[in-house]
């Protein structure tokens, strides 16, 4: 793994974990579960200008157009994904099966961003 892929992966880590755990608001977890819901639709922007500002940095501005088009992806799968999960997936904290499609709803985003490394390699 070349070293600009190895920091693609972690600036993606660290983005998603910023914009997931650290700056999602109340709001944003109720409304990602009602589709087409603005506040929804804004934490999943919020990813993709994310990954955008992440490829960008690995790969300079030469590769702005890809980087636009991977970002979007991100977007529209991390919209996908949180809807899925919201309205999917177990809701009680207290239970094994809220951290199965907690885990699964992860690991479908970390695939995502292992398709974006992969497109940028």
């Amino acid at each position: 793994m070349t070293v600009a892929i190895f920091t693609l992966l972690l600036l993606l880590q660290l983005k998603h974990w910023l914009v997931d755990f650290v700056l999602q608001t109340n709001d944003e977890v109720i409304d990602k579960g009602i589709y087409g819901s603005p506040i929804g639709i804004g934490h999943s922007i919020k990813q993709g200008l994310g990954t955008l500002l992440c490829i960008v940095a690995v790969t300079g501005v030469d590769y702005l157009f890809y980087a636009v088009v991977l970002a979007t992806t991100d977007f529209i799968l991390h919209y996908h994904i949180d809807w899925t999960k919201s309205n999917y997936g177990n809701n009680d904290i207290t239970s094994k099966a809220f951290w199965v499609d907690l885990g699964l709803d992860q690991m479908a985003h970390q695939m995502t961003y292992l398709f974006i490394a992969w497109v940028v390699a």
